[in-house]
């Protein structure tokens, strides 16, 4: 992008209408209303606009009556947001801030005729521009447009300044830096370093959400490391930052850092659970580390197990939702399978009711990424879409796969004269195990005829594997 011959036209054409139409009020009641910030940055780059931010040297007071309805989520700090043309709108007044006690939030803000001024206080460069419909030009007190050019992320004004001001700008240099696919320039890079402690100051809500972002990026891979280079990643990701230089074996061309990371980057882009599982499936590994024959031969019996637990701790405190916590660890508890293309429809059975029917495209989206992120072997992709085609084949020929799917139920195991209690699961697990191989037994009489030589061979009088806890996972040929 060259900073002096702005498509302006371009521009005008792709602001919303509801824009077009808040902008309008604004300037009929006497107003100056810009498009600022990170929309005014993404339509100059031609992407994609998120979020619509508009300033005004028009107080909350004075807006409210221009508009039919408004919401007043931020109005003590200057912001309405006015819902216009299908979109809403963040409409804020022109302002300077004052100190921020909290590392995080203004003590206070007052609101000013000065548009510069109201730029002055913003983060990054890029996104200290402004401009307004019809206007010859980009307002661009701080060198905007030559940074979007140059690909650079830096601050406005001096660096350790606006990250003691909001240490979520930390989070959030590294996050556009990696969505944007821009460089960090050193002054504001070395103030990431100096000021990395602040991020303690911020919530784990915001974190997380700015990991998120990272996650979804079309290389996080690029964020992860900037973040362990400025000291971040050891704040917010202890157990991944552990990882950086942990050896492999001979299977592998990487670390255990760099295989998460670019397991990560292989991962579908549109399936945070899965960049997720991708990016934590190894993180055990250090702790589980054993030597092997040979210099560069190492095991790492039980990862998946204690990566599972490891995986429910960090996204726990990250504030992420049950959901996402289990699905997330169950994909890393379960990336040890080993398929073979010599698997029974007994072993496909098996496997489903393991692993759960609805979690398998996810846990083959994993695997694929595994393979590719390992750096040496590449992968032969074939035989993960047998595996799929072997599922889709065996489901459909209506196997059992739970004690819920048996053609016999508690209240028939009380009519041959068990009494209610746990005896039953040991009884209905015993026969669902019968009819994972033999799928044609899951007949109500031949199951009832099953069951009563269980009880007289006293099979629900003994706790079963299920009741022990019994668990862990298989090892494969290479240790993952």
């Amino acid at each position: 992008m060259n900073p002096h011959t702005v498509d302006l036209q371009r521009i005008e054409r792709a602001t919303p209408p509801g824009a077009m139409l808040v902008v309008g009020r604004i300037r009929r009641a006497g107003g100056a209303a810009y498009l600022v910030g990170g929309c005014l940055r993404d339509l100059l780059l031609g992407r994609p606009v998120k979020d619509w931010d508009l300033a005004t040297d028009l107080t909350p007071k004075e807006l409210r009556p221009l508009f039919r309805r408004v919401h007043e989520v931020g109005a003590r700090f200057g912001t309405l947001l006015v819902p216009a043309g299908g979109a809403v709108y963040e409409v804020t007044t022109f302002r300077t801030e004052r100190e921020y006690s909290d590392g995080r939030h203004p003590d206070g803000v007052a609101y000013t005729r000065d548009l510069t001024e109201d730029l002055r206080r913003r983060d990054f460069t890029i996104n200290a521009m402004a401009w307004t419909p019809g206007a010859a030009g980009i307002v661009d007190p701080h060198g905007g447009l030559s940074d979007l050019a140059l690909k650079r992320i830096r601050a406005v004004g001096e660096p350790r300044d606006r990250f003691r001001e909001d240490a979520l700008r930390l989070l959030r240099a590294v996050r556009q830096a990696t969505e944007l696919d821009f460089r960090i320039d050193e002054p504001t890079f070395a103030a990431l370093r100096e000021e990395a402690a602040g991020l303690r100051r911020v919530s784990a809500e915001r974190v997380r959400d700015e990991l998120t972002r990272i996650l979804q990026a079309p290389r996080p891979s690029r964020g992860l490391r900037l973040l362990r280079e400025t000291g971040l990643l050891a704040l917010i990701l202890p157990e991944l930052d552990a990882t950086f230089g942990a050896p492999q074996n001979r299977f592998h061309a990487y670390d255990v850092f760099h295989h998460s990371l670019y397991t990560a980057d292989a991962a579908p882009a549109d399936d945070l659970i899965v960049r997720w599982a991708a990016l934590l499936h190894d993180i055990a590994k250090p702790q589980t580390a054993a030597a092997g024959e040979g210099e560069t031969e190492r095991t790492f019996y039980g990862h998946q197990v204690l990566g599972a637990r490891l995986a429910r701790r960090i996204l726990r405190r990250l504030r992420y939702s049950n959901e996402q916590v289990e699905r997330i660890s169950h994909l890393v508890y379960h990336h040890m399978f080993y398929f073979q293309t010599e698997w029974t429809d007994s072993a496909i059975r098996r496997f489903v009711r393991a692993v759960g029917l609805e979690n398998i495209p996810d846990l083959i989206a994993l695997r694929l990424a595994d393979m590719a992120g390992n750096g040496r072997r590449g992968g032969d992709r074939t035989p993960m879409h047998r595996l799929l085609q072997r599922v889709e084949e065996v489901m459909q020929k209506d196997a059992a796969l739970t004690v819920k799917d048996l053609a016999i139920g508690g209240h028939d195991l009380m009519a041959l004269g068990l009494a209610p209690g746990p005896g039953f699961g040991r009884i209905l697990r015993a026969l669902l195990e019968q009819v994972l191989d033999h799928p044609e037994l899951n007949e109500r009489e031949a199951l009832l005829a099953e069951a009563r030589a269980l009880a007289a061979r006293g099979v629900h009088l003994e706790p079963d594997a299920h009741e022990r806890g019994a668990g862990g996972g298989r090892r494969s040929r290479d240790e993952g």
